[in-house]
Parts: structure tokens; sequence; C-alpha cells
């Protein structure tokens, strides 16, 4: 695997590529990096080149000033595209990766040959996300927003580890999906910037999510590239229950259940993860 850093769009970012074939960009969640696509990676790596960049504000890449969410990681995303003289290529993405991914096909997508989803919020999700019996599980989101956050999170070695690890664990159904890089992770986010970056996306998203959930939020076309979406069976956080409106989003809607796991499939089994992924781009002709 390459590490590479690139600049696009006024900032550095780190990327790992590795593979051979035709050009496929991953896209992490929160609370993760570009490691957490390492095992579908070198599932994929004889049929794609991969691309797994950390977003603006995580991992090794430059940090924001202040929020910054879906939009301006699109924009990252297609200028960093440019910068590594990719004009078409397909995307898989999950959790803030597929928030990045919706703007991304709407403000270019004539370059994307196909989407490739695991759980994600969309808009059709609406005012489930904020009905009481949601509440325990949204409330990081409001404390993702507070000054205070990023310090408090950060006392700590320990203090980080925990927290990050409630998450990883917490939402996972396999709970040993992540046990091999907790460390990693925790050490991740302890570097200068990335809990306050991390937590940029919360502060830039959260208008759109009140919006959402009040049944405000602006009426937009379908999306019309392929899509492809595989959802978790047993996530904790966004129940499959919610996928019964994402053919208001996308037009060309290939959904299934992904079965015998929680929140991160592609850490989860991801044996499953990168058949699935594989199978969708030769069925849209990107393999």
């Amino acid at each position: 695997m390459e590490h590479l850093t690139v600049t696009a769009n006024g900032a550095d970012f780190h990327l790992v590529r590795t593979g051979r074939g035709k050009p496929l960009l991953l896209l992490h969640g929160w609370p993760e990096f570009w490691l957490t696509w390492e095992p579908v990676m070198a599932r994929l790596s004889d049929r794609f080149t991969l691309i797994a960049p950390d977003l603006r504000g995580f991992g090794d890449s430059d940090k924001p000033d202040g929020p910054y969410g879906p939009d301006g990681h699109a924009a990252d995303m297609l200028a960093l595209m440019d910068r590594l003289g990719i004009d078409r290529f397909g995307v898989v993405g999950h959790d803030v990766g597929g928030a990045v991914m919706q703007p991304l096909a709407r403000q270019a997508p004539g370059r994307l040959t196909g989407l490739f989803f695991f759980d994600f919020v969309y808009p059709g999700i609406g005012a489930r996300m904020a009905a009481p019996d949601r509440l325990n599980h949204i409330w990081y989101q409001s404390f993702h927003q507070m000054e205070m956050a990023p310090a408090l999170v950060g006392a700590s070695r320990e203090i980080c580890r925990l927290y990050i690890g409630h998450f990883l664990t917490g939402w996972a159904h396999r709970k040993n999906a992540f046990d091999d890089v907790l460390d990693a992770f925790a050490d991740n986010f302890l570097k200068e910037g990335n809990l306050s970056g991390g937590f940029a996306h919360y502060r830039a998203s959260h208008a759109g999510r009140v919006a959402m959930m009040k049944g405000e939020a602006p009426r937009l076309p379908p999306i019309g590239v392929p899509t492809c979406v595989r959802w978790a069976e047993h996530d904790p956080l966004f129940p499959y229950a919610w996928t019964d409106r994402l053919s208001e989003t996308f037009s060309a809607l290939d959904l299934k259940m992904f079965p015998d796991v929680g929140h991160f499939p592609h850490r989860e089994d991801p044996d499953r993860a990168a058949a699935e992924i594989a199978a969708f781009f030769q069925r849209v002709g990107w393999s």
C-alpha cells in the first residue's frame, strides 16, 4: 500500500492507494479514517485501484478552521481526483462518507460510474432520527458540537480510547471487528486537531439534520447515478427499516439487507463486503 500526500482544494490530503484496475474512491465514516477500509482493500486490490483518503479533519489530512460538512468534503474529493489525474471513478462510502457521496453525485454525476453505500444518513430518514426511542442513540451528535468536547475526549489516551471504542464496539454486531486496530484508532484521534476535525462534520451538518427531522429539508431531484445500498441487518444506529424511502433519493437503486452485521459491514464481514462491491461494479461495467 502506497501512502501519499496530495494538495487539492487548498489543503493537503493523506491517502492510501493500492491495487490495479478501474479506480474506486473509498470514503470513511466517523469515528474512522482510511484504515477502516484496509480489509476490503486487501480483498479488492487484484481487481481495482483503491484510493482511501482521510477526509479533511481526519487522519493525516489537513484540518478545517471551523464547521466542515458534506458539500465541502465533496468538493475536496473532486479536486483530489483531479490532482490524481482520474476523470471517472466509482465511489464506496459509509456513514459520513455516505453523506459526502450525495452532494458528490449531484455536483459531478458524469464522473461517477456508480455509488456503493453502507449505512448512512439520507433525507428520507426524516423525523425518525429524533423519535423519543432514538434519543439515546444520537446524543453524541449534540455533544460533538460543544466547544469543550475535544478537550474532554482528548484529556488522556485512556479517555480517548474509551470514547472511540464505545462507538466502534457498541455500533458493531460482531463486537471484535475493531479489536486489532482499536489502539491505532485511539492514537489517530489523539493527533492534534483530529477530534475537533471529526466533530466539525456534526457542527456543519446540524442545521440540515434538524430541517430533515422537522420535515423542512429541501426536496431535491433524485440522483440518477447507478446506486447499490447494502444496509446492515443489526445496525443499532440506523435500523434497516429506515431504508424504505431510499428510492426517493436514488432513482437507480439496488437495495438489499447485509445480514449478520452492525453499523460497520466493511469491518465486520470484509469478505462479503468486498464481494458485494465487486459484483455491483461488475454489473455497471466498471471492472
